[in-house]
């Protein structure tokens, strides 16, 4: 498969060493931003806008690494010329929307999207689901971290006034968490009124909020991150059925990681948008149907 790699920040760069590792994947281009120059060993194939995406050859499946809010508009574009998309939009109250006007787009020109393709929205989405499976009657308390938050600390440097963000997030027990937001400001700006459009953010609206101000972002950053889901509840009359899922994982490499491997779903979907709850898992896999499960089953 030829992929293409949209944006080149932390996850951008990941993605392109994920789909390097993979023996069925080559990096037909990066699309990067016309403000920055090209790192050496991707200047070869370096371009800039998603419609340049086929300067360097036929493009199957592009990975979205942007920002959350600028990924439904890159993905329109790319579906509109046949390409497929994988994001991993996060925005957990707008993925329906998103995934349905997406899924329009990608059916009348042929395309397939796969939709909030990260580790959570993404692999824990489908963790929820097999859990809720398996234990019909219950509560599932997704906890995060602690750790860096890239959609969080991407959120907060497009506040006004903010020069640099660093979004930690702490887990606070039973699904409640609290955000400690450090921030670098611009010349002439207040914590006060970041504070106030920060915590006015849908990123950040639902939750304890902390923001604090820092001379350097750099000396705090760490992109270690972790999740731990836990399920109780009952399996026909049967109760106290308790489901645990655990990782601790660096970020920008697992969401990269998924991303790749909803590259090879997307090839095997017929046209249309779909989030990773909508996929069979061995879509996501190398190799073929029978080896997979002949190994795994």
């Amino acid at each position: 498969m030829n992929i293409a790699i949209v944006g080149f920040g932390n996850v951008g760069r990941a993605a392109y060493e994920a789909v390097q590792a993979a023996g069925d994947m080559t990096v037909a281009c990066v699309v990067g931003s016309p403000r920055r120059a090209a790192p050496d060993y991707v200047k070869d194939i370096w371009v800039t806008g998603v419609e340049n995406v086929h300067a360097h050859g036929k493009v199957d499946c592009a990975l979205l690494c942007l920002p959350t809010r600028a990924c439904p508009a890159a993905a329109e574009t790319l579906l509109t010329m046949g390409v497929n998309t994988v994001d991993s939009y996060d925005i957990h109250e707008s993925i329906w929307d998103v995934r349905c006007q997406l899924d329009s787009v990608a059916k009348q020109h042929g395309a397939s999207a796969i939709v909030a393709a990260g580790w959570d929205p993404g692999s824990d989405s489908v963790v929820r689901a097999l859990m809720q499976a398996i234990v019909p009657r219950g509560i599932t308390y997704t906890n995060f971290g602690p750790g860096m938050s890239m959609g969080h600390s991407v959120a907060a440097k497009a506040i006004a006034g903010v020069a640099n963000a660093l979004s930690i997030t702490l887990p606070t027990g039973a699904g409640v968490h609290r955000r400690m937001v450090y921030v670098e400001l611009q010349p002439g700006a207040t914590l006060e009124q970041v504070t106030r459009d920060l915590k006015a953010d849908a990123y950040f609206a639902k939750d304890d909020t902390h923001v604090m101000q820092v001379d350097d972002i750099a000396a705090l950053q760490d992109v270690g991150h972790g999740v731990q889901m836990t399920r109780k509840g009952a399996s026909g009359a049967a109760h106290n059925q308790q489901l645990e899922f655990s990782m601790r994982i660096n970020n920008p490499a697992l969401t990269s990681q998924i991303m790749a491997a909803c590259a090879r779903a997307c090839a095997k979907q017929a046209p249309g948008a779909y989030t990773m709850i909508e996929v069979p898992v061995a879509n996501l896999l190398p190799g073929t149907l029978e080896g997979n499960v002949r190994g795994l089953v």
